[in-house]
């Protein structure tokens, strides 16, 4: 019982945490180029988590070293870039709600790929939640694809989450998540410089109160909202399993609506039923065993 009360409260942390980055991330928006707030995002997250990379470095097997990494790539370099360029063209919203789709690409990937099993009844309550995210969202306001290609940069993105819930549940169930995040985001401070510098972003006016907010929000975007909630995402998928730790994307609507009653915004009643249908079929797929998917015996 105390476990899985600490996996709903990690369930919970998770999804304040990341249910609040679109915010943050149109924030950073607001001075700096999409490719630069998640540059800032990355370098933030590395350079606080740089302490316990030289430990962890040392107590990671050399041969998971590289899926280590391609964790790091996978699961957050490459999504917080798709994120941060779509965001210049398709509400936040919609962007939450399409990300929601990454227990959908969990599942797909982890058959297709990884020879994993599921239940259909799992399976049911996976697409259930969506459709209650999908009428939550337009529940809320009327939103259109106006750029399906940059829809389809977060598309993407869920697909690259997927795969790296899977490589995670799969290969690093023997590695703590503090030694996997810290060497993930040390090995992406580099790069992050590198863009930054390219990008032009240390020519910025940082004396410009709007500059300052976007540098603040950026990089809690990254010392918050990727570094410490990587970790706990790592704590998480490795406690519950890969399918309930993916489906902490479903909590994120959640938050995106408490922030727009925050905001001066009204919730009305068929929100509150969305919101329902969501929490229902995170139910149905959290029911019974948290290890949703098995792994294949051993011939």
């Amino acid at each position: 019982m105390y476990a899985k009360w600490t996996n709903w409260l990690v369930f919970a942390l998770l999804s304040i945490v990341w249910g609040s980055s679109f915010i943050l991330m149109k924030e950073g928006l607001k001075a700096f180029t999409p490719y630069q707030v998640a540059s800032l995002r990355m370098l933030s997250a590395g350079v606080i988590l740089l302490p316990f990379a030289f430990k962890a470095f040392k107590l990671i097997p050399r041969e998971k070293m590289g899926l280590v990494i391609l964790s790091g790539i996978l699961g957050n370099f490459i999504p917080a870039y798709l994120f941060c360029i779509a965001e210049t063209q398709i509400d936040s919203s919609l962007a939450g709600i399409l990300n929601s789709l990454t227990p959908m690409f969990t599942i797909i990937v982890g058959v297709v790929f990884f020879k994993v099993q599921t239940s259909m009844v799992k399976v049911f309550g996976l697409v259930l939640g969506f459709v209650g995210l999908s009428f939550l969202l337009a529940a809320g306001k009327d939103v259109s694809l106006h750029n399906l290609s940059f829809a389809g940069l977060v598309l993407l993105a869920t697909l690259f989450y997927g795969i790296n819930v899977n490589l995670v549940g799969r290969f690093m169930q023997n590695m703590g998540s503090l030694n996997i995040a810290s060497i993930a985001f040390a090995f992406l401070i580099v790069p992050s410089l590198c863009v930054l510098y390219f990008t032009g972003y240390f020519n910025n006016q940082f004396s410009d109160p709007v500059v300052l907010r976007s540098l603040v929000a950026s990089s809690l975007l990254g010392i918050v909202g990727t570094s410490i909630a990587t970790i706990l995402f790592y704590f998480l998928v490795k406690r519950a399993g890969i399918i309930f730790g993916s489906l902490v994307t479903y909590g994120i609507p959640v938050i995106a609506v408490a922030w727009g009653l925050a905001d001066g915004e009204s919730l009305s009643f068929m929100q509150v039923i969305c919101l329902g249908v969501i929490l229902l079929g995170v139910y149905i797929v959290n029911r019974g065993n948290l290890n949703f998917i098995k792994k294949p015996s051993k011939q």
